[in-house]
């Protein structure tokens, strides 16, 4: 055999291949797929919905659980709904969240459809300014005639005349409170003196929920017992040293944040109280950047939340303040009846998170249906619905079937897989994400990569996670040393066929 025949010989080989085929299915870690945000529930508000989802290049989903929360915390303790007409009744408050990876853009959304309640802080504005110099003169007024009176107190000290009454002039007056319709990272404490002056309650926007998440253990006193008061709408009070209590008759709090799917699993390794369960969960699918092709326009947005703003209170028995309670249609009930047993059917015994989520369904269904009812009134006028239409509760359901139950067996699935299998697949996405042709060990665990694998870096993670990444053919070791005695450098080969 000539040269030249030797080399054709050797170009027209095939090429062998010595990488088997990776696992790919370690990317997902098992993950239920997301399911597509219905629409029905959302009535005329779908429209900017999907304006804000467009301009922000990410699904519907994050846009719509902020529109939820957001209204909801508008209408907040001035109307609630009974299923029965009766005694059981719910208020309008909902806990949201916006799961995705990093840079999966789940603030913007949120950011556009909270911005209006901004403006509802500023238009009241004014007035609390005014309110506040009022105020401040009668307080000085207050003043001015305690001292008076003090004086004549002094002339009858030592005698046997009465001492004179303190005027009711002399009394300051309660300082007026400022409306306030987001809060966010605040303590019990704080959160009771903001509702002290929004009677009707707020929203609690943290744009990273895990340290609201984080909250509920930090306060012995508080934390906890708080929030699940905030979620039920209780009167709650609470005693702060030197300033004596503060108590609400309404404490509600409504929650929206955004989280990443990574950092949630070791926040649900608290008491199963039905706190985490509570939450409505949005995980959809990321998308590609895009272009938008226009401006959102949030006219109609901003005049449905002044509109749910205006909202009046009732009155109870007594002549005080009381929400006014819409029920359902007598059909509706029968339809409610119905599904409530179905899904307490499935509920089993709430041991784990997502039974109990399921189990907190019934009374979310119907503070979801309440929402869709004055959504409606809210953007297309007309008369103040004074009960829930059969249209509302039915659009719930069906919310609540085809997208919070998938969603939450969607989270509620992913924290149930071991621990090192979650590494794995973490480590699994950062590498296609970085295309990281070759790993080392020590340099996982330092800058530019550590902050992006925090869950790797507890003693032995990250070794577990590599493990299993080389069972699953997705890194081949080679291991060197540089030149001399000592460690050898702890590097890892990538399967090419990962990156493709």
């Amino acid at each position: 055999m000539t040269v030249a025949t030797m080399q054709e010989a050797f170009a027209n080989a095939e090429t062998i291949d010595l990488w088997p085929v990776p696992d790919m299915t370690l990317v997902d870690n098992g993950r239920r797929p997301a399911v597509p945000m219905p629409s029905q529930l959302f009535g005329p508000a779908w429209s900017i919905i999907e304006q804000v989802a467009e301009s922000t290049a990410t699904a519907p989903d994050y846009a719509a659980i902020a529109y939820l929360s957001a209204a909801a915390s508008v209408i907040g303790g001035k109307r609630r709904v009974s299923p029965y007409g009766m005694d059981w009744t719910e208020p309008c408050i909902l806990w949201c969240a916006a799961l995705g990876d990093p840079s999966s853009r789940k603030s913007a959304p949120l950011d556009m459809m909270t911005k209006p309640l901004w403006a509802i802080r500023q238009d009241a504005r004014e007035d609390y300014d005014a309110a506040r110099r009022s105020w401040q003169a009668d307080c000085e007024r207050a003043k001015a005639e305690r001292s008076k009176w003090q004086e004549e107190v002094k002339k009858v000290a030592g005698t046997t005349e009465p001492c004179p009454p303190m005027p009711v002039l002399a009394v300051e007056p309660e300082e007026p409170h400022e409306r306030c319709p987001i809060i966010s990272d605040v303590t019990p404490e704080a959160a009771v003196s903001v509702l002290a002056g929004n009677p009707q309650g707020v929203l609690c926007y943290n744009d990273e929920l895990a340290g609201w998440l984080e909250s509920f253990d930090k306060y012995t006193s508080g934390g906890r017992p708080f929030w699940l008061s905030a979620y039920g709408g209780r009167p709650h009070s609470v005693t702060r040293k030197g300033s004596g209590s503060v108590h609400v008759d309404f404490c509600g709090i409504s929650v929206l944040g955004s989280i990443q799917p990574d950092k949630i699993v070791p926040l649900m390794g608290g008491a199963n109280d039905g706190l985490v369960p509570r939450i409505i969960w949005a995980w959809p699918e990321k998308m590609l950047p895009r272009r938008p092709s226009e401006r959102v326009n949030t006219t109609r947005l901003e005049a449905a939340y002044q509109r749910l703003e205006m909202l009046g209170w009732g009155t109870d028995a007594e002549g005080k303040q009381a929400p006014v309670v819409l029920p359902l249609a007598p059909s509706g009930a029968t339809m409610f009846e119905k599904w409530d047993a179905e899904n307490s059917a499935t509920s089993g015994d709430g041991g784990n998170l997502n039974e109990a989520f399921v189990g907190k369904m019934s009374g979310a269904v119907l503070r979801l249906a309440l929402v869709a009812e004055l959504t409606g009134w809210a953007f297309n006028g007309g008369e103040e619905p004074h009960v829930v239409s059969d249209a509302s509760l039915a659009a719930a359901i069906k919310w609540v079937e085809g997208y919070a139950k998938p969603m939450a067996a969607r989270v509620y699935g992913d924290a149930a897989v071991p621990e090192a299998e979650r590494n794995a697949a973490l480590l699994a996405r950062y590498i296609r994400r970085e295309r990281l042709s070759l790993v080392n060990l020590r340099e996982l665990r330092r800058s530019p990569h550590k902050p992006h694998l925090k869950p790797l870096q507890p003693k032995g993670a990250l070794e577990d996670a590599v493990e299993l990444l080389e069972n699953a053919s997705w890194l081949r070791p080679e291991w060197h040393r540089e030149g001399g005695p000592g460690q050898p450098r702890k590097d890892y080969i990538v399967n090419p066929k990962v990156l493709k």
